[in-house]
């Protein structure tokens, strides 16, 4: 036991730097006030509390005098022997005060998210969550909530619910990782007031495709785009992607980011290493699609199907440039991702079966235990028949649109496999 004064605890002297351990001194005019002495001269007030030895920090000695330290352990101590812990109620604290934008970051570190789920997060940060983004969570309530999701349901239904379920999953997960003695700090999630009163905005499909009767045009104007010679490798790379797109079905990230080691020619097949169901897939490709990637320049240094000389990733964009322009002609509105419901509506029309056409489309097939359970779902080389239908039945609208004397039966084609 020391007496503490500012001569006493000046003439102790710290370790030097690298040096472990630490020297413990304790004041013999307060009990449980005490110095931790390690490269730095620490003030601690210690005490049990419900049983266990609890060791608070006070603050360094220079920007806290012993008479300022001593207050304070007086204070902790008080606190201590009433079964309060401060270093809970510090911590405690500090959570209750984790703001939406903090809670919004931790979860996408912990979470396995795809750029597009965590671009959405931060936008909606940004844009309808705003005046939350720097604000405690626990001050987000069900009158607020309400409020705020009324009014941005106004502006767009569609939004309104993307943005408030991206706030139900960060609370939720808020509620889980933080809790500190076990009690989380939210103990309800506040969006759930929306699913209470049932009042989630009802947001109709979208059902934009292009017309089957307008398929034809659309394909010859595609060939014609692939092969204009106003276009540099990205424009061709773009109108690529858009016949791809349609003889696949696929996402449009998934041909935008195409590589060629996911492509074998020679088999006539291309692999989705990580598509948005999680579920690695390998496709076969009709012949009309096999031929177009032939035909692909390889560009030296990327090793993007469709490559890009215009952007910093090395692939093309969205896609849009060329899709507008199909929209003018064809006199629709079109995007690129309506080319996947194209896709489903010829697969129709070609009498390929649903559960077929799911799985080209990597969509998950449920609620059918023999598919779930018994039906290959990663190596799809026995549906190429089903894919060289729809490639043909496209290919024959074009032929038949650009010759309408010329009669062409309707055949399959048999698909090339090596």
């Amino acid at each position: 036991m020391e007496n503490f004064t500012k001569t006493f605890i000046e003439k102790l002297t710290p370790f030097q730097e690298g040096q472990k351990g630490q020297k413990l001194y304790w004041d013999k005019n307060l009990k449980g006030f005490g110095l931790r002495v390690t490269t730095v001269k620490v003030f601690i007030a210690q005490a049990r509390v419900n049983g266990k030895t609890r060791r608070v920090k006070i603050g360094d000695y220079g920007p806290w005098t012993v008479d300022q330290a001593r207050k304070k352990a007086k204070a902790l101590l008080n606190e201590m022997n009433q079964g309060i812990d401060p270093n809970r109620e510090k911590k405690v604290k500090e959570i209750q005060g984790k703001t939406l934008d903090e809670v919004a970051q931790d979860y996408i570190k912990d979470r396995s998210l795809k750029p597009l789920t965590i671009r959405d997060i931060n936008t909606h940060l940004n844009g309808t969550l705003e005046d939350w983004k720097d604000q405690p969570i626990v001050k987000i309530t069900r009158d607020k909530v309400l409020t705020l999701y009324r009014a941005k349901t106004e502006d767009s239904p569609a939004q309104a619910n993307q943005a408030f379920r991206i706030l139900r999953a960060l609370l939720n997960y808020a509620r889980a990782a933080y809790q500190p003695g076990g009690t989380p700090i939210i103990l309800d999630n506040p969006v759930n007031v929306i699913s209470d009163l049932k009042i989630w905005n009802t947001i109709k499909a979208k059902n934009r495709r292009i017309p089957l009767d307008k398929v034809s045009k659309a394909w010859n104007q595609l060939q014609e785009l692939s092969k204009y010679p106003g276009y540099g490798l990205a424009g061709h790379s773009l109108a690529d992607c858009v016949i791809f797109a349609l003889l696949t079905g696929c996402r449009w990230n998934e041909g935008q980011k195409l590589t060629w080691d996911n492509v074998n020619l020679k088999a006539g097949t291309w692999h989705i290493a990580d598509p948005k169901n999680k579920n690695s897939v390998t496709l076969p490709l009709c012949t009309q699609a096999r031929a177009m990637l032939e035909q692909r320049p390889r560009v030296e240094g990327n090793d993007f199907v469709f490559c890009s000389d215009q952007s910093k990733t090395g692939h093309i964009g969205t896609g849009r440039f060329i899709t507008d322009q199909i929209a003018k002609a064809l006199k629709i509105d079109l995007s690129p991702h309506d080319l996947r419901r194209t896709f489903r509506s010829i697969a129709a029309e070609c009498d390929v079966e649903l559960w077929r056409t799911k799985l080209l489309l990597n969509h998950k097939v449920n609620n059918d235990i023999t598919i779930e359970a018994y039906t290959e779902k990663q190596d799809l080389e026995y549906l190429r028949p089903a894919i060289q239908k729809i490639g043909d039945w496209i290919e024959r609208q074009g032929k038949i649109a650009a010759n309408p004397k010329v009669v062409i039966f309707k055949t399959t084609r048999k698909a090339k496999t090596a």
